[in-house]
């Protein structure tokens, strides 16, 4: 059987973050965790690397555009995909989002299958480049 993908959900919208983390791990493909703020995230990435991060950027502590910074900053994590889901939705944001390291950029609300769609296609593109 083959291993779960880690994947590390960085949001401080609780009810929101597990509802990712259940749907994700009823696909059966994915091991899921959970930090509620930006400092929380980036020691967890840090700590144990993860396959792919969906990060909030309007977090406490730290903000997501600091994380993901720092996370492409590190050698050990500078190639994790990262999925950006935000409330922010101008384009600007979105640009920026991509500028600072981002693989896809999600506003929200957003709708389930759109997500696993995006984590899909970013580990189909890591296959194909093993």
């Amino acid at each position: 059987m083959r291993q779960k993908r880690k994947i590390l959900i960085i949001d401080d919208e609780s009810h929101l973050a597990a509802l990712v983390k259940l749907n994700l791990e009823q696909t059966g493909k994915y091991e899921v965790c959970v930090a509620k703020d930006g400092e929380e995230g980036l020691q967890k990435a840090l700590k144990e690397p993860p396959h792919l991060i969906i990060l909030d950027l309007i977090l406490p502590k730290i903000t997501g555009e600091e994380v993901c910074k720092k996370i492409r900053g590190e050698k050990k994590t500078e190639n994790i995909p990262i999925i950006m889901v935000t409330a922010k939705a101008s384009t600007v944001d979105a640009i920026i989002g991509k500028v600072i390291g981002a693989n896809h950029y999600m506003t929200k609300p957003f709708q389930m299958n759109e997500l696993l769609k995006n984590i899909e296609e970013v580990f189909g593109r890591q296959c194909e480049t093993l």
